[in-house]
């Protein structure tokens, strides 16, 4: 009988809903105020995130972390986007697209009746406003690094020509060249749409007030402490399920756990392998894994002696026994890595063999390279825990055990994020545990950001092992001047051979990252990306 009348309530409901819906005009309340009440009549609703580190900028432009990212893509919105698997590119803020048949011109038709969380209109001037911020160095808005656009379009501008609001509230978007990832690229967080009006308002401080047009609007940031978004009521979708988002920084894996299982978070990120088996056992978590779509590896700056050294970085290649550091320090939630990308991304070369562990081989190629006693360096490492480095301190301990191994001693530096960040840009590191996770499913994303020449200028590199290869260089630029995908794949094949033989920097790991949640939270699953939107989350309790 309860079963019934639960079915019969459902009904009424949504009959209500599509009368509500159909006469909203008549009785002066809109679909998304009713949807919203609904929905959160039984009082407010605090999602409580707890991560491993502070965002470093709110200002999705100016950003290349995880930690910020995360929160950005709540508060910006992109021209495109993923869907949550990440395979298929959706609507936006702009609702279609065209490009020309050289590949040379994109058009964008976008969204009407979107609104800045200030209020303010987005239109086809304020995607003009936001491009030419980040294209033209000159721009008096052009405040930071801008280190995304610069990876990904070749500098400033690079290779975008020309971006132009039309009278029919479209953009259009001109390139000087052809470029197969354009598309995946605008879908990325990185590119979301902030408000003009705030941007000039705030200028050198944008960064702390975020303006954009998704699901939620920017409340607070303390800093290394918390982050607070609340629901944006005029959305132009349908509203979050939550009324705040909080990410709380919590260092250490153990606390974030605890804090998990006393209830005080809803969501832990950065969790570690060795958390696996607590979060199982307890009925009121459920276990959350990321697949392996990230890769972490042991940079080795090629400008420094004794990394400029072909055989150098091969001996330290055949120094680490991965198999062993996967099962000693991840718990097995890892896979060896061959290569800069995952095997989960086509492009993916399976015929390189991973480097053998011979620390015997090892001391010889050190010996040919004139080390025959080894030598002396240090060995960064980051203080909190990344996707791809779990146990990132555990894991150089492991590190250093194996250079000493052949006689190379490593001195363990360790800093915290943001420092850690900008001076790996700036290429002061010897040698530094870094890592890197896709932001979409093109192999472009991670090679040409890891390997590319324009990518090693000291001060907004990504490319951390300073590589230069003009081979390398041509093979990219192929890559992504062509959109025929079986050419495409022979190139990466072929750039990923030569990179294995240069050996730049040792390839380590692709791990599955750990996460867990509340049983009392839906809705939330996570992306192959790393970057969940959510405002479809919820908490039942």
């Amino acid at each position: 009988m309860k079963k019934r009348y639960k079915v019969f309530s459902i009904i009424v409901v949504l009959v209500l809903l599509a009368a509500m819906y159909q006469y909203r005009d008549e009785i002066n309340i809109t679909y998304h105020d009713f949807l919203e009440s609904f929905r959160n009549s039984d009082g407010n609703k605090k999602l409580i995130i707890g991560r491993a580190s502070d965002s470093i900028s709110l200002d999705p432009c100016n950003t290349t972390d995880m930690d910020s990212v995360k929160v950005t893509a709540n508060i910006f919105e992109t021209l495109v986007k993923y869907e949550k698997d990440g395979k298929e590119i959706i609507p936006g803020l702009a609702t279609s697209w065209r490009s020309s048949e050289d590949g040379l011109t994109w058009t964008f038709r976008l969204r009407q009746g979107v609104k800045f969380h200030d209020g303010t209109d987005f239109d086809a001037d304020a995607v003009e406003f936001n491009f030419e911020r980040w294209m033209d160095a000159d721009n008096p808005h052009h405040i930071g690094q801008f280190s995304y656009w610069n990876y990904v379009f070749g500098g400033f501008p690079g290779f975008v020509k020309s971006v132009t609001a039309l009278p029919d509230n479209s953009v259009e978007i001109k390139l000087n060249k052809p470029y197969a990832p354009f598309i995946n690229t605008l879908a990325m967080p990185i590119f979301g749409i902030g408000s003009p009006n705030a941007i000039m308002k705030y200028g050198e401080e944008v960064y702390k007030h975020p303006v954009g047009t998704g699901p939620f609007c920017f409340k607070s940031w303390e800093p290394n402490s918390s982050i607070v978004l609340t629901r944006n009521n005029q959305y132009w979708d349908i509203p979050a399920r939550v009324d705040e988002v909080e990410f709380k920084v919590i260092p250490s894996s153990a606390d974030r756990l605890e804090q998990l299982k006393s209830g005080i978070i809803h969501i832990a990120d950065n969790l570690g392998p060795d958390d696996v088996a607590a979060i199982e056992e307890d009925g009121n978590l459920q276990l959350l894994l990321r697949p392996y779509f990230n890769v972490g590896y042991v940079a080795l700056n090629n400008e420094k002696p004794p990394f400029d050294n072909r055989d150098v970085r091969i001996a330290i290649s055949h120094a680490i026994n991965k198999e062993e550091m996967i099962k000693e320090v991840f718990a097995n939630l890892a896979r060896p890595a061959k290569t800069f990308i995952p095997p989960l991304l086509w492009g993916y070369n399976e015929s390189i063999p991973d480097s053998e562990y011979n620390p015997e081989k090892a001391k010889q190629l050190l010996a040919k390279a004139g080390y025959p006693d080894g030598f002396k360096t240090t060995l960064w490492v980051m203080n909190s825990s990344r996707d791809y480095f779990p146990k990132p301190l555990q894991t150089a301990e492991y590190i250093k055990k194996s250079l000493k191994e052949i006689n190379v001693e490593a001195v363990i530096m360790t800093f915290n994020w943001d420092e850690y960040i900008t001076r790996m840009q700036n290429g002061e590191h010897e040698i530094a545990l870094i890592g890197w996770t896709g932001d979409n499913i093109d192999p472009d994303n991670f090679l040409n950001t890891l390997l590319s020449s324009d990518n090693a200028n000291p001060g907004n590199a990504g490319n951390y092992s300073f590589y230069k290869n003009e081979e390398v260089d041509l093979l990219l630029t192929q890559g992504r001047e062509t959109t025929d995908l079986v050419f495409r794949k022979s190139l990466y094949r072929k750039l990923l051979q030569t990179v294995d033989y240069d050996m730049p920097s040792i390839p380590l790991v692709h791990t599955m990252p750990v996460l867990a949640a509340r049983l009392s939270v839906t809705g939330y699953s996570p992306y192959i990306t790393g970057v969940e939107s959510l405002e479809n989350v919820y908490i039942e309790e």
